[in-house]
C-alpha cells in the first residue's frame, strides 16, 4: 500500500466480506473455469443448512457473482452453481484489497 493511502470501509466488497459468502465464492473460485458444483455438494463442503445456503446464493446471484442451472424435475432435479467472470473479478479485487490492508501492518 502506498504511503498515505487508506483503505475505506467500502473498499472490501461487503457482499463477499460476509464470512459464509466468502467461503462460497472461494470454494467456487477453486474450480477450473467453466466447471460447476452441485448445490448438495457445496452444502456438504461448507456444512450449511439448505435454507442458509440458498439465502447467501441468492444474494451472490442477484449481484451477478454466480450462476445457477437447474436440470431435471422433482426428486431427480439438480442445481449446479458456478462463479461468473464478474464474481471472479470481485474476488480478485477483494483479495488484492485485503492484501494491501494486511501488507500495511
Amino acid at each position: 500500500m502506498a504511503d498515505g493511502a487508506r483503505i475505506t470501509d467500502d473498499a472490501l466488497d461487503p457482499l463477499i466480506h460476509v464470512p459464509t459468502r466468502l467461503r462460497i465464492v472461494a470454494t467456487l473460485a477453486a474450480l477450473p473455469d467453466g466447471d460447476a458444483l452441485s448445490f448438495t455438494r457445496l452444502q456438504d463442503m461448507l456444512g450449511l443448512t439448505p435454507g442458509n445456503l440458498i439465502t447467501h446464493l441468492r444474494k451472490l446471484e442477484d449481484a451477478g457473482y454466480l450462476s445457477s442451472a437447474k436440470t431435471g424435475n422433482g426428486v431427480a432435479s439438480r442445481t449446479s452453481l458456478a462463479l461468473t467472470n464478474r464474481g471472479r473479478a470481485a474476488l480478485d479485487a477483494y483479495t488484492e484489497t485485503l492484501r494491501d490492508l494486511l501488507g500495511g501492518l
